[in-house]
């Protein structure tokens, strides 16, 4: 069901609002029929932005960096007394890449520590203090993970995920974007090893965030996620559950001729139909609310 009204709902939702060359008006509008961001983030908080900067191709090979200082200037107005955008890229180097993909320089403007998770270069191979080893409550397929102290430290978490298609993961949104917490490369090797999405949806039983912001204004449909076939579905979605925002991202991917997910269900993608099988979100669509403008 599809509704036009400012609404703070109960249940699961997720806003869909159309990109009007008005990039903080658009964010903030996904984030108003949320409830808005005063719902999400409290005065004096410190939050924790985790965008997606695995590689530093341009949007939506990694996130646009004018939209993450969007959401960052957002919390701030919400009375956030630090925000922190963190990343580990998929190199050794994160803090090139981030330098590379004008991440950096773009928050600390907006006033915003820009943070690599754990030691930065080859000292990462050795670094033992910036990360914890945790165990993984009701995990099948991932009983326990290294992940960056600042996810389970840091109270408030916002993300910022793409909505694209993946080589290895067939789609990769707001229950990917966790991967980002996981130390390397032991960690995420064992990942990659064997059965990747089970485990990807498996994190969201230890680092939950709290507010979903998805920038759907640029995706790939097939390829990805570095680089892929492209289309401009001009979107912005908002959520507080992973779940159903990534379902209605991939429902954009599949709106679309060509895509590589043609002919899926949604809800039997392993990475989605896992997290159902935790508890972690909607069976199916009935079960949450979608508002779009």
């Amino acid at each position: 069901m599809k509704r036009n009204l400012t609404l703070v709902l109960e249940r699961p939702a997720v806003s869909k609002v159309a990109y009007v060359e008005d990039l903080n008006r658009s964010v903030e509008s996904a984030i108003s029929f949320m409830g808005g961001i005063g719902k999400f983030v409290k005065k004096g908080e410190t939050v924790l932005l985790k965008p997606n900067f695995n590689t530093a191709d341009p949007f939506p090979g990694s996130s646009d960096p004018a939209f993450i200082k969007t959401i960052i200037d957002l919390l701030y107005e919400a009375g956030a007394a630090k925000v922190v955008v963190g990343e580990r890229t998929a190199f050794l180097h994160s803090r090139r890449v981030l330098e590379a993909a004008g991440i950096v320089g773009v928050a600390q403007q907006a006033g915003a520590d820009v943070m690599v998770f754990g030691k930065d270069g080859w000292r990462a191979l050795f670094d033992r203090k910036g990360w914890r080893r945790v165990s993984v409550p009701k995990g099948l397929f991932l009983k326990k993970v290294s992940l960056a102290k600042e996810a389970l430290e840091i109270g408030r978490i916002v993300y910022a995920p793409l909505i694209k298609t993946h080589h290895a993961a067939e789609f990769t949104g707001a229950i990917k974007l966790s991967m980002g917490f996981v130390k390397p490369f032991f960690d995420q090797m064992t990942f990659h090893a064997r059965h990747l999405c089970e485990k990807l949806a498996e994190l969201a039983l230890v680092v939950r965030p709290a507010l979903i912001i998805m920038d759907a204004r640029k995706v790939f449909i097939s390829g990805g996620p570095a680089k892929g076939e492209l289309r401009t579905p001009n979107l912005i979605l908002a959520s507080d559950n992973q779940v159903a925002i990534d379902v209605e991202g991939v429902k954009i991917l599949q709106g679309y001729a060509g895509n590589s997910l043609e002919g899926r269900d949604v809800w039997g993608l392993t990475q989605i139909k896992h997290a159902v099988e935790l508890g972690l979100g909607p069976h199916n669509e009935r079960e949450y609310e979608v508002i779009a403008r």
